[in-house]
């Protein structure tokens, strides 16, 4: 398996707290690794470093072998590594089709089919009967989906989703779910924070473990998730 994303070390100090601490991960082409942690853990500044949102004190984020870590997020979105936000933010005077097009335009590079992109990725969604709604009048579950929608109208190859399944009901998590094995079929790497173990269960090859900024554990998700330090940090279950 050929290497997309590498994170080597990456650290990331604010004031006396590092909230991420020599932090380092790889995710190869096709490749779904899961990361939970408690809250405040430092997952999503994790992500925020690798998609250049905040920059690093210290590490390399290698994209296909070459430091990226000088890009900036725009850059690094037009490389190929795609994410979505814990609190979706769509543009809420677009409509949901509009929405898709500035992604695909202006995060995707201009492609010259980003028109016939945009409608693939409604139907995918399955949000083209939403197509031309306002963005803002949205309920949770369209709202999560148009946050996908626009990652991937930027052609991502690595899609960082951070806390999607947050505030869903089980049937809505398991619609979620379908729609993100999907984009995992297609051959879209995926690095997946999330609170809802199950739903990470149900996707991901791997399991790391976050806490207090640094990982502590990797591996299959479930062997990972049930060892006596992990049940100990994320359950407050003592062996």
């Amino acid at each position: 398996m050929s290497i997309l994303l590498e994170a080597k070390g990456l650290s990331k100090n604010f004031g006396a707290l590092r909230a991420v601490d020599g932090v380092s991960l790889s995710l190869g082409a096709g490749d779904t690794l899961g990361i939970i942690g408690p809250n405040g853990a430092g997952k999503s500044s994790l992500f925020n470093l690798i998609a250049g949102v905040m920059a690093a004190d210290a590490g390399q984020v290698l994209w296909q072998g070459r430091d990226i870590i000088n890009l900036s997020a725009a850059e690094r979105c037009r490389a190929g590594v795609g994410r979505t936000y814990q609190i979706p933010k769509p543009f809420g005077g677009l409509t949901v089709y509009e929405n898709l097009m500035v992604a695909a335009e202006f995060g995707g590079g201009g492609a010259a089919d980003a028109r016939a992109l945009c409608r693939s990725i409604l139907d995918q969604m399955e949000l083209s009967h939403l197509a031309n709604a306002p963005a803002g009048g949205l309920r949770l579950l369209e709202r999560k989906r148009l946050e996908m929608a626009r990652a991937l109208a930027t052609r991502p190859k690595v899609l960082l989703l951070d806390e999607i399944a947050g505030g869903l009901t089980d049937l809505e998590c398991d619609s979620l779910i379908a729609a993100i094995r999907d984009i995992k079929a297609q051959g879209v790497a995926i690095i997946w924070i999330e609170h809802v173990v199950h739903a990470l269960f149900a996707v991901v090859d791997r399991l790391a473990v976050i806490n207090f900024g640094a990982k502590i554990a990797e591996g299959p998700p479930k062997a990972t998730f049930d060892t006596p330090e992990v049940q100990s940090i994320y359950l407050g279950i003592e062996a």
